[in-house]
């Protein structure tokens, strides 16, 4: 049994999960309706990842040095404060691109810090030995929400309005704020030999050795190089995602139909968290990556050329599956074999490493659509995924069990 304080823990991510797929809706389609343009839409998707760039290293050396439940606790205040101002600003008709843009990066910068402080959280409440059970849990359980939560919240968006919508999200991040404050066990950082000489060292030294760490460990540093190909490839779907359902597939912008092109994202993921312990004890680590990675090229070449609504939909379902084994198998992997006393600075660092490529890949998607239509700009992102596959080819993920390296 994980136990209670585990239960408290996911239920933090779980309803902030829910008030996110709203906001997920509803960004984009404020941005979409205030200007039209491909390019500011996917702007969206890269503020909403570009603060892991700035603030990962800094916010994993902290995490590992300070009380992690602290953090947690006032990122997610601080991300609700942020979310509230939309529906303000909604209603007093004083809603403006320059807004949107800066809420969403200040979500985002309170996730980062979040984020870094519950990778070593989740380790000191489930052990060592639990922590892929744990991860498949409540990644299996969050996506199950976000199957349902993207449609529900396309149809809130379409029913409310988009900027009164994001008021529910704000309403979960101070329930999930509730939720960490009362769980009983302590979430570290644990003390260990020499950590007065350790905590003496400045913020530099600390983010020199989670970085050291991954750049020496062969497993960790070839799944990080290739989830950079893999979440630019993500930037640029989803930067494109809305635009190409209302240009290509006839959708409307209003909020339903996008709304359940994400709940498929998510019931992909539901589905690819599910299987992956049962594939963790079958295969090398590597070659499920590989495997993740190789099923995202043909998805979104099909999707790139599909006007059906059900081929979207197939599309997205399959290319969710791999991209989700992808993140999550390099997670469980991080967390396994990650000291505790490293676990912030080395799992913010490699996500961070990770995740950077979403922003470059949403934008320079949006400016693609420039000079060329949506669905050639969407094609496009699988020529990253070529080089990230030849990589991981050329260090042999499909050939060596890096699970024990």
């Amino acid at each position: 049994m994980l136990g209670r304080d585990f239960v408290l823990f996911s239920a933090a991510r779980m309803v902030t999960v829910i008030g996110s797929a709203v906001t997920a809706v509803a960004f984009p389609i404020l941005m979409y309706q205030l200007t039209g343009s491909a390019a500011w839409t996917s702007l969206v998707a890269a503020f909403h990842v570009a603060p892991y760039l700035l603030f990962g290293l800094v916010a994993g050396a902290v995490a590992d040095r300070q009380s992690r439940r602290r953090i947690m606790v006032v990122a997610n205040v601080v991300a609700a404060s942020a979310l509230l101002t939309v529906p303000v600003a909604g209603n007093a008709g004083a809603l403006h691109v320059g807004h949107i843009l800066a809420v969403a990066g200040s979500v985002s910068s309170a996730f980062v810090w979040f984020d870094a402080a519950a990778f070593g959280a989740l380790l000191t409440l489930v052990g060592r030995e639990q922590v892929a059970r744990a991860n498949s849990v409540m990644w299996t359980a969050t996506t199950l929400l976000g199957v349902v939560g993207p449609a529900l919240g396309g149809l809130l968006v379409a029913c409310t309005g988009a900027s009164i919508s994001v008021a529910l999200d704000a309403v979960c991040y101070l329930v999930a704020a509730i939720c960490l404050i009362v769980v009983a066990r302590p979430m570290g950082p644990a003390r260990r030999p020499g950590h007065e000489a350790t905590a003496s060292r400045g913020l530099g030294a600390a983010i020199g050795e989670g970085v050291r760490f991954i750049l020496g460990h062969s497993a960790i540093r070839s799944l990080t190089l290739v989830g950079v190909a893999n979440s630019v490839a993500a930037g640029g779907l989803t930067g494109l995602l809305l635009v190409f359902a209302v240009e290509r597939l006839g959708f409307n912008a209003r909020g339903s139909g996008y709304g359940a092109l994400l709940g498929l994202i998510a019931a992909g993921g539901f589905f690819a968290a599910a299987i992956l312990p049962t594939l963790s004890q079958r295969l090398p680590v590597g070659r499920i990556t590989m495997a993740g990675l190789a099923v995202c090229v043909p998805s979104i070449l099909v999707l790139s050329t599909t006007t059906s609504g059900i081929g979207a939909c197939v599309c997205l379902l399959i290319y969710s599956g791999g991209n989700t084994v992808v993140i999550l198998n390099g997670i469980n992997l991080r967390q396994q074999l990650t000291p505790d006393h490293l676990q912030a600075r080395v799992n913010t660092t490699a996500r961070m490493a990770a995740w950077g490529g979403t922003p470059f890949g949403a934008i320079a998607c949006g400016l693609l659509t420039k000079v060329v239509d949506a669905r050639i700009a969407l094609a496009a992102t699988t020529i990253v995924l070529a080089f990230g596959l030849a990589y991981g080819h050329q260090a042999g993920l499909s050939r060596r069990d890096f699970g024990t390296s």
